[in-house]
C-alpha cells in the first residue's frame, strides 16, 4: 500500500496551494481518507477527512472555509484545496487512510496507512 502526497511548497499568505495524495496497493472503499500536518516543535493535528464511499467531509475548525478535502475515485487520489493560506499553516502535511472510521472522528490513532509528508510554507 501506498500513499504518494506532492503538491506543497512555498506560497505568500492569502495565497493557494493544491495537495494531492495518490492511493495505490489496495481498495480503499471502507477508508476514510484525511490530511493531517505537523509544524515544528508541534504535534500532529487533524486537518480534514472524506469517506472515500459516500463522500462525506470534516474539517478542523482551523482550516473551515478555506480548505476543501475531495476525492477522484477514478484516479484513486485524494485531493486538499487550500486558498487564503495563513502563516500558521505552514507545516508539513501527511495523507492518511484509517479503516472504518468516521471522517469526524478521525485522529493520528486510528491511522493505518501515512503518506511522506510535503512541506507547505507560507510567508507573511
Amino acid at each position: 500500500v501506498q500513499l504518494q502526497a506532492y503538491g506543497g511548497g512555498l506560497v505568500q499568505a492569502g495565497g493557494s496551494l493544491r495537495l494531492s495524495c495518490a492511493a495505490s496497493g489496495r481498495t480503499f472503499s471502507s477508508y476514510a481518507m484525511g490530511w493531517f500536518r505537523q509544524a515544528p516543535g508541534k504535534e500532529r493535528e487533524f486537518v480534514a477527512a472524506v469517506m472515500w464511499s459516500g463522500g462525506s467531509t470534516y474539517y478542523a475548525d482551523s482550516v473551515k472555509g478555506r480548505f476543501t478535502i475531495s476525492r477522484d475515485n477514478a484516479k484513486n487520489t485524494v485531493y486538499l484545496q487550500m486558498n487564503s493560506l495563513k502563516p500558521e499553516d505552514t507545516a508539513v502535511y501527511y495523507c492518511a487512510a484509517a479503516y472504518g472510521v468516521e471522517v469526524r472522528r478521525m485522529n493520528s490513532y486510528d491511522v493505518d496507512y501515512w503518506g511522506q509528508g510535503t512541506q507547505v510554507t507560507v510567508s507573511s
